[in-house]
């Protein structure tokens, strides 16, 4: 049995017999090649970043990816909007961290 998901991307809907799970950060990539599966979620880095960045500002991209050639994996893709700035990582935000 899969753990829950605290994501606010995850979408899911059982309502009178409906079966849908979703990921609306990866569903909104349109350059997305692999398909979303509800396993993903346990490994993703999404939620953990949401909860510890320093970025005010800050817009994600998610992408599923083949890693190693075997397994799939979810990649981030962040930026700082408040300053125009493409971070290499998504929890930190120098210029936020430097006004505060």
């Amino acid at each position: 049995m899969s753990k829950p998901v605290n994501c606010p991307h995850y979408y899911a809907d059982y309502h009178r017999g409906r079966d849908v799970e979703t990921c609306r950060l990866i569903e909104r990539n349109r350059e997305n090649r692999r398909p979303w599966k509800r396993g993903l979620c346990d490994a993703c880095p999404v939620p953990g970043i949401l909860r510890e960045t320093t970025c005010r500002g800050l817009a994600l991209e998610a992408v599923v990816e083949r890693w190693l050639g075997l397994f799939d994996r979810v990649s981030v893709y962040a930026v700082c909007t408040k300053h125009v700035l493409e971070l290499k990582d998504p929890k930190r935000c120098p210029q936020c961290e430097g006004e505060a």
